[in-house]
């Protein structure tokens, strides 16, 4: 078949098939075929993704990452090839990452056939991108030990920018996603004697209030962060003075010492609960994903990479607000992330990501193949000189 066949066949079966976050198990098993087939080295170091290897004639070895879950998004799309499981659906594009990653290794296989294979590539499948942390689950359980990885590079889809067009940045290019959640326990009563109690409805409604106000009076109104309550809840009964509730939501940051003001704003406002409602508040905090950090010394082997395959660059002045795990390849090695634009309005191809009407044409996952090899024909080329 010729590779839009391959792109076509393989990102429409993985899209009828979407599997959550840890739980990619057939999703798995369908690369590992696909790698058998082809005879690629590759190792499971975990329960669900593949690390496949492939040596090359140089010295350097770097590698190409692509997650592999779905979302709990149940999908509205009218095509052929819609999900076949109910309420999971491929709605951040890990389908189209994981077929362009895999047309890919085709091309470095015949490459290597042939004995013409630049340098040694690492080729990451990755699980649990939207949860879970997929990327420093791998590297916690030394999964590239064995490879001295001098670069990371990855892709993602992003269906607000034309087709043609890379979003890049150095530096930062998303943001941190840490979790919150408060916990406030009171004592209930018979609304008939309300004095009685100690509302965790009214010590929530001082809560919701003051964590709304960190936004607009604690950070700098010139930088870019989210502080969301997502869910929130209190009460057990209609007559009764709710002696539970129950705030979570995320906080979005590039910057370090915003995330540390906010986190420090919130310890406050659990402790000011105490004290103005005699109901017990805690606040505990999840870690999530760091932010994306671009190594500008790669920046010359991106645009090397990009231009050579008919792309055009745009330089973001400020990064996305949304969370992303490969920012955690950073403590692998130098790293670069890049969003190549899907959209195409004559499709009705526009809405976002993680959206019920996800969907792109897949002679871009060719297009994105087309960078990965001419990102590796740079590197090379920029490492001999």
């Amino acid at each position: 078949m010729n590779e839009l066949e391959f792109v076509t066949t393989h990102r429409r079966y993985l899209h009828q098939y979407p599997e959550l976050s840890l739980h990619e198990y057939e999703t798995t098993e369908y690369i590992a075929n696909f790698l058998d087939d082809l005879g690629v080295e590759y190792q499971r170091p975990l329960d669900t993704g593949v690390i496949a290897y492939l040596p090359g004639n140089g010295e350097h070895t770097i590698a190409y990452r692509a997650d592999i879950d779905a979302l709990p998004i149940f999908e509205e799309n009218d095509i052929d090839f819609k999900s076949k499981t109910d309420n999971v659906m491929h709605a951040c594009g890990h389908d189209g990452h994981t077929t362009a990653l895999m047309l890919f290794v085709k091309r470095c296989k015949a490459a290597a056939d042939c004995g013409e294979l630049p340098q040694n590539i690492v080729f990451i499948f990755q699980p649990a991108e939207e949860t879970g942390g997929g990327a420093n689950r791998l590297i916690r359980a030394g999964a590239f030990n064995r490879y001295p990885i001098e670069a990371v590079f990855g892709v993602h889809v992003m269906p607000f920018e034309n087709e043609g067009h890379v979003v890049i940045r150095d530096e930062e290019i998303t943001a941190s996603a840490t979790e919150y959640r408060f916990y406030l326990n009171g004592l209930s009563s018979h609304v008939a004697d309300k004095e009685q109690g100690y509302s965790c409805g009214e010590a929530l409604q001082h809560v919701l209030s003051q964590v709304g106000q960190i936004q607009q009076y604690h950070l700098n109104g010139l930088k870019r962060n989210i502080v969301h309550m997502g869910h929130f809840e209190a009460g057990e009964a209609i007559n009764t003075v709710p002696s539970h509730g129950y705030l979570e939501g995320t906080i979005r940051t590039y910057d370090v010492n915003d995330l540390e003001i906010v986190k420090q704003q919130m310890a406050k406002i659990a402790k000011s609960v105490k004290l103005l409602f005699n109901v017990e508040c805690e606040v505990k905090f999840e870690e999530g994903y760091p932010p994306t950090y671009n190594d500008s010394n790669l920046r010359k082997h991106v645009e090397n990479g990009l231009r050579n395959a008919n792309f055009e660059v745009i330089d973001k002045p400020t990064p996305y607000l949304f969370g992303e795990d490969f920012s955690f390849y950073s403590q692998l090695a130098p790293s670069y992330f890049v969003f190549v634009g899907v959209r195409d309005e004559s499709k009705g191809y526009v809405t976002g990501l993680h959206t019920s009407n996800l969907n792109f044409n897949e002679h871009m996952l060719i297009r994105i193949a087309d960078y990965y090899e001419q990102i590796l024909r740079s590197y090379s080329e920029v490492r001999a000189q």
